[in-house]
């Protein structure tokens, strides 16, 4: 019989599953949520170019999808011991999709398609900074994510990463159109909007530390009163998440650049003569 100190050691499909085709399968399982949060964003995509008044607002709920999802195939491939190159890469293309081509398109369509009152010379040349804007954007999550896959996390761990995260960049984008759903109308927001998209694309590929949540204990022995306020806090995002997702994106952008700031003014405090 196997000690349980070395059974801990033991891959998961090595000690429970011993039929070889299952053992095949459960090395697709974490190929499955990647396909799916490629599949959210490619019908964000799609949602987007149709324009209707609530295609915006189901191209946004498509983006929250992917994040999940793509939260859960790193987390299975480490909980079943099927991490690949193939699955690392094939991630990796997926959220160049889902969180850099799906938002900016969403975030053009949204922000510059529906603009009235401006002379056509006027919407062509907003039309044109659109599209820069989103490129840019774009281009910024692409970066981020080459980057990731060569430096990896924050030095010291997995409890921050280096830039802002593409999923919680493109979560902002998408938090804010499944709040207020209907395209902009007035130019001088939408140019307030295509800034915003600009300097999501500056955080991402900036060195701010943004927290990763990985240190949390979730595959642990959760108490009963943890496990009831996470589900109060499931409930309250389900409820109210028109809301709650708006709020919760934007305090993560928030958060993370303010102790940024923070920190850098400590360090000039420090190092200057008194």
């Amino acid at each position: 019989m196997i000690p349980e100190a070395e059974q801990q050691e033991i891959p998961f499909q090595e000690r429970r599953l011993k039929n070889p085709r299952l053992r095949r399968g459960i090395f697709l399982l974490p190929s499955l949520f990647t396909a799916a949060n490629l599949l959210c964003g490619y019908y964000a995509v799609v949602a987007a170019l149709i324009g209707g008044e609530y295609d915006f607002d189901h191209a946004a709920k498509a983006i929250g999808l992917a994040i999940l999802f793509d939260s859960m195939d790193g987390r299975v491939a480490r909980m079943t011991g099927t991490n690949t190159e193939f699955g690392v890469q094939f991630d990796s293309l997926a959220d160049v999709v889902s969180f850099g081509i799906a938002p900016a398109v969403l975030a053009y369509a949204w922000g510059v398609r529906r603009l009235t009152g401006l002379e056509p010379v006027d919407a062509r040349h907003l039309a044109e900074f659109g599209w820069i804007a989103c490129l840019i954007f774009l281009v910024c999550c692409a970066w981020r994510l080459a980057r990731f896959n060569v430096q990896g996390m924050a030095p010291g761990g997995s409890k921050y990463f280096v830039g802002m995260p593409t999923p919680a960049a493109a979560g902002v984008i998408a938090s804010l159109i499944h709040r207020y759903k209907f395209p902009l109308h007035d130019w001088r927001w939408a140019i307030v909007w295509l800034l915003l998209a600009i300097a999501l694309g500056a955080l991402m590929t900036s060195t701010i530390r943004f927290y990763s949540f990985k240190d949390l204990p979730w595959s642990r022995k959760q108490p009963s009163l943890g496990i009831i306020l996470v589900l109060i806090i499931f409930g309250i995002a389900w409820m109210y998440s028109e809301y709650f997702l708006m709020i919760f994106a934007c305090s993560y952008a928030a958060i993370g650049s303010s102790l940024h700031l923070v920190r850098f003014i400590r360090q000039r405090t420090a190092t200057r003569p008194a």
